[in-house]
Parts: C-alpha cells; sequence; structure tokens
C-alpha cells in the first residue's frame, strides 16, 4: 500500500485531499499542518511521496522542500507542490527546484490519485 503525506497549513485541503487518496486510491495518507511538522512526519514514516502546498505562514513550500534535500534520510522522497499560483513564470521556477510535480487548486478530488499516479509513475 502506498503511503503519502500531505503538508498544507488549511485543514480543509488536507481533508479533502486525504479522503481523496483514500478512497478512490487506497493509499494510507499522513497529514501534517506545517512544513517543520511535515519534516519530522516525513523523518519518522517514510512515506512513499508528498504532496505539499507552496503556500504556507512560517515555512513555506519551497523553504521546506530545501531543507528536506539537505536531510539524507529524506531528501529521496519525491515531493509534489500544491499551488493555485498558475503564472508560467512560478512553474519553471518550481520546475528549477526539482520536485517531482506541480499540482493545481483547485484540484479535482475524483482525479487526484490519477495524478499523482501520473507524476510518480505508479502503475497498479
Amino acid at each position: 500500500m502506498r503511503r503519502v503525506l500531505i503538508i498544507d497549513d488549511e485543514d480543509d485541503i488536507r481533508e479533502v485531499a486525504a479522503l481523496s487518496l483514500e478512497a478512490i486510491a487506497g493509499w494510507q495518507i499522513l497529514t501534517a499542518g506545517s512544513g517543520v511538522e511535515g519534516m519530522a512526519i516525513a523523518a519518522a514514516e517514510r512515506p512513499d511521496a508528498i504532496i505539499m502546498d507552496v503556500m504556507m505562514p512560517e515555512m513555506d513550500g519551497p523553504t521546506t522542500f530545501g531543507l528536506m534535500q539537505q536531510d539524507a534520510s529524506i531528501k529521496h522522497i519525491p515531493v509534489l507542490l500544491l499551488t493555485a499560483k498558475v503564472q508560467g513564470v512560478d512553474q519553471r521556477r518550481f520546475a528549477n527546484l526539482g520536485v517531482a510535480g506541480v499540482l493545481f487548486k483547485p484540484f479535482d478530488p475524483l482525479t487526484l490519485s490519477q495524478q499523482v499516479a501520473d507524476v510518480l509513475g505508479w502503475t497498479e
């Protein structure tokens, strides 16, 4: 069973994404409300992938990703950024970070798991 960590400061986004991925794909979902909490959960639980919001208070997604890349225990975990920013310049900036992919808000809960699987090359 795939295990995915969702890091987002918005409770409703975490809940909708978690329910979607659990119900449709049957994945085990872990959640965190901040980058700091997410890094701790990632280190302890070693999920198969991380979906992380770009805009979060205190420490945003790109900063959290950068810190994750400095931690040998978690830097191998693929990260997908979740963002409402759809401008080309933002997309290029995110791609240049080295993340596995970028997902856009608002997302469709019925197709989210397929989008994640497609980006990560997960075939069942």
